[in-house]
């Protein structure tokens, strides 16, 4: 049941959505959500089409696509206040000639209290760079004010770890051939 009144629902028989009532906007339950979703999966492009061209018309994103978001939002970052946000928006700068030149996209954003500031152009649009910016500076002021306890402080301390036992395994592992190598070496002789 939506906001507005009406109830939509999807039909397990493989025929799509079918709405009870007609709704205003596009809602549906959870669970009817996910059946949704499934159906529209497999969803190929018509027979007609060459056979080297047919793609799926819609996917949706992998399992740990989707985990890889929950967790990214998971973190327990201080809140901002756009009281506190000082922006600015100045023309750009690298590679892209004049289309980059010419306009004010880039975004420079500064946290009045703590004095910390984000440029950020990574993109052509200037509504996606202050979201960028924004997500920034958020993790940014957490790690100035909660240093070691910060979420983002652990996770990149998590990963550091994880890049350090990967190469240790690796020099492990060339060792090991290395040895089996010589010893190869010396049954031959």
């Amino acid at each position: 049941m939506c906001r507005a009144g009406g109830t939509a629902e999807v039909s397990g028989d493989g025929g799509g959505f079918v709405p009870e009532k007609p709704c205003p906007g596009f809602c549906m339950n959870v669970p009817g959500l996910f059946q949704f979703a499934f159906l529209l999966r497999g969803v190929q492009t018509p027979s007609w089409t060459r056979w080297g061209l047919r793609k799926q018309q819609l996917s949706l994103p992998s399992v740990p696509l989707l985990q890889a978001a929950r967790k990214r939002n998971s973190l327990n970052l201080l809140e901002i206040s756009e009281a506190d946000l000082e922006e600015q928006f100045v023309r750009g700068d690298g590679p892209g000639g004049q289309a980059t030149n010419k306009t004010n996209n880039c975004v420079v954003l500064k946290h009045i209290p703590s004095g910390i500031v984000v440029k950020c152009h990574q993109t052509r649009s200037v509504e996606k760079n202050r979201k960028i910016a924004r997500e920034i500076l958020q993790e940014k002021v957490d790690l100035f004010y909660k240093g070691e306890d910060s979420d983002v402080f652990k996770e990149k301390k998590a990963s550091e770890k994880q890049k350090q036992e990967k190469k240790r395994r690796a020099k492990e592992n060339l060792e090991r051939k290395k040895l089996f190598k010589e010893m190869q070496q010396l049954d031959k002789e």
